[in-house]
């Protein structure tokens, strides 16, 4: 038994190797988004209650940063909490409240994140999170504040529809106080108004969903219009280094056309 496991344990060691040989450092993809999905699947899975599911995941999260860190990506966006996401039973949207705080207090004191010199933003309609949540939300983001080597976002009470609306609500002040002529409306000005404008590339290279779902779910629909899709069949909790390096390497294999 534990001599099948060294082996496997080798042979997965030398697969990444081979994989990570593959990856050619000077066309990576700058902006990963990813859907976590499967926390609650993988939780029942393993007879367990949904939240140790999404805490399992939460630590995928960090793995998954220290991959995409390790190999020079410069921006992930994490797909963490849907505005319908409020709609699942009161006791566990709590539970996860109280991750994402107990969380964002680690993050604080990240030597990664400092190490690395990663600028992090919540997005998404964050006044409906717990006053807790905000407050801890401006500490981070104002301790990474001065941060340009790396960004790392997570959609927080985040949908697409709604980053729209909410940019299309503040270009429609600007008209109407007369600071913006509708006929200088185009693609930038709806850009300059979404959640991601402080990135330095908003448009998204990769989205990646787990769990073999097939959507992308309201995530970042104006960012990801030329985004390379990938679905991947394991839950979240369950992704490996190599997953992330096999959906990089078929990337990289694409030709992007973008309709020419």
């Amino acid at each position: 038994m534990l001599r099948g496991l060294l082996s496997a344990l080798g042979v997965y060691k030398l697969y990444g190797a081979w994989l990570r040989m593959q990856i050619d450092s000077e066309s990576l993809p700058r902006h990963i988004g990813v859907i976590i999905d499967g926390n609650r699947r993988w939780a029942s899975a393993h007879n367990m209650i949904p939240w140790e599911g999404h805490r399992e995941g939460a630590e995928k999260v960090k793995n998954f940063l220290e991959w995409a860190l390790d190999l020079g990506i410069s921006t992930v966006t994490f797909y963490a909490f849907s505005t319908e996401n409020f709609k699942r039973s009161e006791e566990e949207v709590e539970e996860l409240m109280k991750l994402y705080e107990e969380n964002l207090r680690e993050i604080l004191h990240s030597d990664v994140i400092h190490k690395y010199r990663v600028k992090i933003a919540a997005i998404g309609r964050l006044n409906l999170l717990p006053e807790t949540i905000q407050e801890l939300i401006s500490e981070v983001e104002e301790s990474t504040k001065d941060y340009s080597d790396f960004y790392l976002n997570v959609a927080l009470a985040y949908g697409g529809r709604a980053e729209i609306v909410d940019a299309t609500r503040e270009i429609a002040v600007k008209v109407q106080k007369g600071e913006l002529a509708p006929e200088m409306i185009d693609e930038a000005t709806i850009e300059e108004h979404l959640y991601t404008s402080h990135l330095p590339q908003q448009e998204l290279d990769i989205v990646m969903r787990t769990s073999g779902e097939s959507r992308i779910s309201n995530f970042l629909i104006w960012q990801s219009a030329y985004s390379e899709l990938f679905f991947v069949d394991v839950y979240w909790p369950d992704f490996r280094e190599i997953d992330l390096e096999r959906a990089i390497r078929a990337y990289q294999y694409r030709k992007r056309r973008y309709g020419k």
